[in-house]
Parts: C-alpha cells; sequence; structure tokens
C-alpha cells in the first residue's frame, strides 16, 4: 500500500527495495508536513543539539512546548504542554527559546519549494501544506515521484526532513503523512483507500475529539471500519445530522475539498500570557503597546488593513473576556491599534485588582491596504504615525526586532525578552533605539 518512515528512499517513489512501486493513479492530492519542525530548525543551526531531546518553548513555569524532537517525544513530551510538565517527563531535555523569524524564514523557503512544483498550494499552518500535483505529472512525472522530489530538495535546501502523504483525497493524505513520520512517504492506492482506513481508530478522523469520542465509544466503536458500517441513521441520532454524516463520509474516504491556494487571512494578532498574574494597569497597558506594535507588524507585511479591534483578557481563575470596537476607518497602525486596545481595556468592566493571566490584541475585517480609501483625519496624524512605523519596520528588518521600540517598553527588567508567541531578542550587545 505504501511504506513508512524507514522505508522509502528519499530519492525514491516510495517502494521498498525489490518492491514494484504502489500505484498512485489518481493520487494527486499530496500532505507535506515538517518533522517536529521548530526543533528541527534548531538542531539544524547548533549541530551540537543533534541525538539529544530538544523541546523549544520558554522555559518558565507558565510557558507552554511549542515543539519537541523525536527524542524528546519518545519520553511522552508533545506540543502545548505545559513546560513543567515536560521537564519532570524529560529532565534531561534541553530547553530552547523559540525564534520566530527564522521559523518564517525556514517556512516561506520551503513553501517555494512546494511553489516551484504546482502553484495549486494550500498551507495549513507555518509547517504544512496540501498540493495538488494534477497539473505537474507530465512534467515531474507521477504524483509519488514528485513527493519523493519534494522530500529530497527540502532537505537538501533546508537541512531538515519533512514527511509526505499522497492519495486521492485531502483528508486521507494528511492521515498518510501522519503515519509515515519521521522521514517518511506514504501512497494510499485510490483502490486500497478501505484497506488503509478501516483498521484505524476513530481518533484518526477529523472530527473526532473527547466528546465525540465518548460517544462513539458508548456505541462500541472502536475503529473506522466500525463507524463505516454503522447505520447513518444511529450515526445522526447520537451526534448530531450533520456531524454524523460528516463521520461517516470520511470513513468510506469520501473527501470532496479541493486545494485552496492562498486562502484569505481572516485575522492577524497575539496574545501573551503573563509569567504570573498581574493587576498593574500600568503593566497591562505596556502588553497592549507591544501586542499591538506586532499585530500592526502583521497588517503591514501581509498587505492589509483592519476595520475591527479586539482585545482578550483573562482573568486569573481563567474566565477569558473579549471586547470589540469596528473603527471608521481601516488601519494599520500600531498607534491606533493601541489607542482602541486600551479603551476597550478601560471599559472591560474589571473589578479594581483584578488579576490577569493573559492579554490579547486581534484585528479583523481585513481588507487589502492597496483597496483601501482610509479617511484620515484633518491634521493627517495617522499618516505621520504610518509613515514613523513603516520607517521602524525598514530598521527592524535590517538590525532586529529589538533595534527600534516605543520608549515605554524600554525599561521593562520584570518581563524575558521571549515568551510564548513573542519575537525573537536582538543580537546580544546592540543598542536599542526607543521612540
Amino acid at each position: 500500500m505504501g511504506t513508512g518512515a524507514n522505508s522509502a528512499s528519499p530519492e525514491g517513489p516510495g517502494a521498498r527495495p525489490g518492491e514494484a512501486a504502489p500505484d498512485d493513479t489518481g493520487c494527486h492530492i499530496l500532505h507535506v508536513d515538517m518533522d517536529a519542525f521548530y526543533a528541527s530548525v534548531e538542531i539544524r543551526d547548533r549541530p551540537e543539539l543533534a541525538g539529544q531531546p530538544v523541546i523549544v518553548g520558554a522555559s518558565g513555569g507558565r510557558g507552554v512546548v511549542l515543539s519537541a524532537s523525536y527524542g524528546a517525544r519518545a519520553f511522552g513530551v508533545r506540543s502545548a504542554m505545559p513546560v513543567a510538565r515536560a521537564r519532570r517527563l524529560c529532565p534531561r531535555a534541553v530547553f530552547v527559546p523559540p525564534r520566530h523569524r527564522v521559523y518564517a524564514a525556514t517556512s516561506k523557503e520551503v513553501m517555494a519549494i512546494f511553489g516551484a512544483v504546482t502553484p495549486e498550494v494550500e498551507p495549513l499552518a507555518l509547517d504544512e501544506a496540501f498540493l495538488d500535483v494534477s497539473g505537474a505529472l507530465r512534467r515531474l512525472g507521477p504524483p509519488a515521484t514528485i513527493a519523493a522530489y519534494i522530500r529530497a530538495r527540502v532537505r537538501r535546501q533546508q537541512g531538515i526532513t519533512c514527511s509526505v502523504g499522497v492519495a486521492s483525497c485531502k483528508f486521507v493524505a494528511k492521515i498518510a503523512s501522519a503515519r509515515c513520520k519521521p522521514d517518511g512517504l506514504l501512497v494510499v492506492p485510490r483502490a486500497g483507500v478501505l484497506d488503509f482506513l478501516h483498521p484505524l481508530p476513530v481518533a484518526a478522523l477529523w472530527g473526532v475529539g473527547e466528546r465525540a469520542g465518548e460517544v462513539l465509544a458508548r456505541l462500541g466503536l472502536r475503529t473506522v471500519g466500525d463507524i463505516a458500517h454503522t447505520p447513518l441513521d444511529t450515526l445522526q441520532r447520537d451526534l448530531g445530522v450533520a456531524h454524523g454524516a460528516h463521520l461517516a463520509a470520511l470513513a468510506w474516504g469520501r473527501d470532496e475539498r479541493r486545494v485552496t491556494p492562498r486562502v484569505p487571512e481572516k485575522s492577524i494578532g497575539a496574545e501573551e500570557t503573563f509569567e504570573a498574574d498581574i493587576d498593574d494597569p500600568v503593566r497591562i497597558r505596556q502588553e497592549l503597546l507591544r501586542l499591538s506594535g506586532r499585530t500592526a507588524h502583521g497588517l503591514r507585511a501581509g498587505g492589509y488593513v483592519a476595520r475591527t479591534v479586539s482585545v482578550k483578557l483573562r482573568l486569573a481563575s481563567f474566565k477569558t473576556m473579549t471586547r470589540s470596537r469596528t473603527l471608521p476607518h481601516p488601519t494599520d497602525v500600531a498607534h491606533e491599534i493601541y489607542a482602541t486596545a486600551c479603551s476597550l481595556y478601560s471599559s472591560a468592566g474589571l473589578d479594581q485588582g483584578a488579576r490577569l493571566r493573559l492579554v490579547g490584541v486581534r484585528v479583523s475585517g481585513l481588507v487589502p491596504a492597496a483597496d483601501a480609501n482610509s479617511q484620515l483625519t484633518f491634521d493627517d496624524k495617522p499618516v505621520g504615525w504610518r509613515e514613523a512605523e513603516r520607517a521602524v519596520d525598514k530598521i527592524a528588518t535590517r538590525f532586529g526586532a529589538d533595534a527600534v521600540r516605543p520608549a515605554a517598553l524600554v525599561e521593562d527588567p520584570g518581563r524575558p525578552d521571549e515568551a510564548p508567541g513573542g519575537q525573537p531578542e536582538g543580537p546580544e550587545g546592540r543598542s536599542r533605539g526607543a521612540f
């Protein structure tokens, strides 16, 4: 049916030596997934980490694991796990602070490799994408050969590995890439889809979370094949009409979704979990300023302006509040986003001394900046701020994210430079400007 992680040559089409290549006729959908992406990039850039259990994430008590090498995963460490638990599971792990700019740059180059194969690329995250290679078959060969080519190019150009699932639909291709990790290539022939799917546990299906898993277990359904052979009305009665029909279709390998290139951004934002709960409005506004800057930079980098600003406030009790406001004109200016975020924070109705665990800033209602007709104030202050912030973007691109920053953020000794979701710190010894 295909090959797993240790049996496929990165240069070959996915067959063991002496075996016929799997039948990939009609299998024009590829799911490419980088292997332990952040951790692999760190090991690539620091060869002394090779062979060690590496965990990417802030080492503070509130941090979470962003990525774990397969050496760390052998101890049970997983992404999104609190670092305190990861440290208990793997005491000898090497913790590495995240470098998001490096990961984004590597992702861009990997996506360029995909784009050289086919324009039909649908990124799902920095480290994975669907490809429809039907238009590349005459030029590059059958799908399994294209998959092997992609794996070899990623390894040779980036020094990291990826796993590729090849199938006739997106759902099966994604499962295939997960089943052949790490560093594997798995072809699921069109005629072998049910043989591949039906022995898998129900959790392999998209849409089977904790609650759905409990319902299926109560019905005695353990495998995908069990779901496939359960009457549809039974599934719909216990799971709901839409959800039951969805799982039944997947269990029979039916997934009609097309690869959709360049899905438009719906929102851009950033959030921060504090090392300790805080109740100081000055500190909270400082964080809103930092997050507004990151959000505005993301807008400008993507060529968007936004109509709506939202703030997210999570109390020490884990109660989460969100507040939003639509602006009179779309913006990509941090100064305007920050002013709105502060106003939303002030009007949130928090009790005196309320302690916050997390704050976030997000913008939505995105439109291309080139198409936006911003209605500027009479004295054109937004234009002045926009020009200043674009100048800061150029400085940051050349000298690093911390080369220039708001004066309110320069004196902040109580906060580490790097935290989950944060920007990478600048090189040691660099003087930093303020504005």
